[in-house]
């Protein structure tokens, strides 16, 4: 059984089946490049994504020749000309929680940090160009499975620009500051392989979106409390002191261990069978959370 989601502005879509979010970027005739309503798109896709209880893994890619080109031409010109081009309406503001932290954020930043925000493990496809806010987007997610051929550009510095869709917090915790800098300061394209060789790229495939939905199938295999718990230490491993950590780190297995999940994980594995876990088995549980 699977479910189809689409954003308002019918450029994002997600095909959420046996615990895997496929989620398409769908603006393949301007190589994916960022407007308005794929801004809007990316922010409720998301939320819904994130709301989703049987979600266990993300994968995300864009249609036809790219990943994401980066932002479309009309919003470039429109910023050379000085003229306001964005769209308030679009933002689907409403779909946030006033309390939620999204909701301090700029439109750019909304639509690439909420995946981020997901709980399950998101990994980013990118095949062609990822330019820009493209890439941007592609550093939010947890992994990169990258194809050799693929273009990769911190391209604002070429149009006078920053990044700004999280792209300088992101970007030095995968390549190094000084690498950081470089890329972010020329602009240069890089390959697949040259992604791979600094950190940018979790690995090169020739088929990254194949081979990200195998990587996702395999995570959405496993005990979810354990796969949610371990990304959210992970994460958490970037800005707490390692007391801290540890800490959180001896909370969660006191959690994990014996739980009705873990239990059913070392069942299965003892009997050499798929496990059953809990949180989308039943078909109530493939609907979002209210």
């Amino acid at each position: 059984m699977s479910e189809t989601i689409t954003g308002a502005g019918g450029m994002v879509r997600a095909e959420i089946s046996h615990g895997v979010a496929d989620v398409r970027l769908n603006r393949p005739e301007k190589l994916n490049a960022l407007n308005s309503a794929m801004f809007g798109d990316l922010l409720e896709v998301g939320l819904t994504v994130r709301r989703w209880r049987g979600v266990r893994a993300v994968v995300l890619s864009g249609e036809g020749r790219a990943f994401c080109a980066g932002l479309d031409y009309t919003a470039l010109s429109a910023m050379a000309e000085n003229t306001e081009w964005r769209d308030p309406d679009v933002e689907r503001l409403d779909l946030l929680d006033p309390d939620d932290q999204l909701m301090e954020l700029s439109r750019g930043q909304r639509a690439a940090c909420v995946w981020g925000t997901v709980a399950a493990p998101v990994i980013a496809a990118i095949h062609g160009p990822a330019f820009g806010g493209g890439l941007q987007l592609a550093l939010t997610a947890d992994m990169r499975i990258v194809a050799p051929e693929a273009t990769l550009s911190v391209a604002e510095v070429r149009w006078g620009l920053i990044p700004d869709m999280a792209g300088t917090q992101m970007l030095p915790r995968l390549v190094g500051m000084d690498r950081a800098m470089e890329l972010t300061l020329t602009g240069q394209v890089i390959t697949g392989e040259d992604a791979a060789q600094i950190g940018l790229a979790t690995r090169v495939e020739d088929d990254p979106r194949g081979a990200a939905l195998d990587l996702a199938r395999d995570i959405a295999a496993r005990n979810p409390d354990a796969v949610r718990t371990a990304k959210a230490l992970l994460d958490s491993a970037w800005h707490v002191p390692i007391g801290d950590g540890l800490a959180a780190e001896r909370n969660a297995i006191s959690e994990i261990a014996g739980s009705r999940n873990q239990r059913e994980a070392v069942r299965a594995r003892m009997e050499r069978r798929a496990p059953v876990f809990s949180d989308w088995h039943d078909a109530e549980d493939h609907k979002p959370d209210e």
